[in-house]
């Protein structure tokens, strides 16, 4: 049981995470379609894509290393449920459905994150709590 306290926050960050950094990779790739996508929806499409690569790269980057743990699954929590508002609002269609739901799931995966922090294997459990707060 010790083993799995120590093994399975870990799992669930790189797992969480892997799935922000594909994505902002992708849009690195692409970001005239993506900036194109966000102008559909959103005023400012330019600043929409920075702020979705800084979610999507840094962000989870972070969270991957345990680094701010909390701060970052707020960060990506909050980016994950209003990327669902924005773009995954058309319950009629049954993938936008489907897709606001998933990112629903994602963002309670993210809250027991900012509930129960990085784990051991973290820079935040490697610095301690006052070192990981500075």
């Amino acid at each position: 049981m010790d083993q799995a306290r120590i093994l399975l926050p870990t799992s669930g960050r790189l797992l969480i995470a892997s799935l922000f950094l594909w994505s902002g990779v992708r849009k690195l790739g692409h970001p005239a379609a993506v900036i194109g996508m966000i102008g559909h929806t959103l005023p400012f499409p330019t600043l929409g894509l920075a702020i979705s690569l800084a979610c999507e790269l840094v962000a989870a980057t972070l969270l991957l290393l345990g680094w701010r743990t909390r701060t970052m699954a707020v960060v990506l929590a909050l980016f994950t449920l209003a990327t669902a508002l924005a773009f995954h609002n058309d319950f009629g269609d049954r993938d936008a459905l489907t897709n606001f739901m998933k990112n629903l799931a994602i963002t309670g995966g993210l809250l027991q994150i900012v509930a129960f922090g990085g784990g051991a294997l973290s820079l935040d459990g490697r610095l301690g709590p006052e070192k990981a707060r500075a």
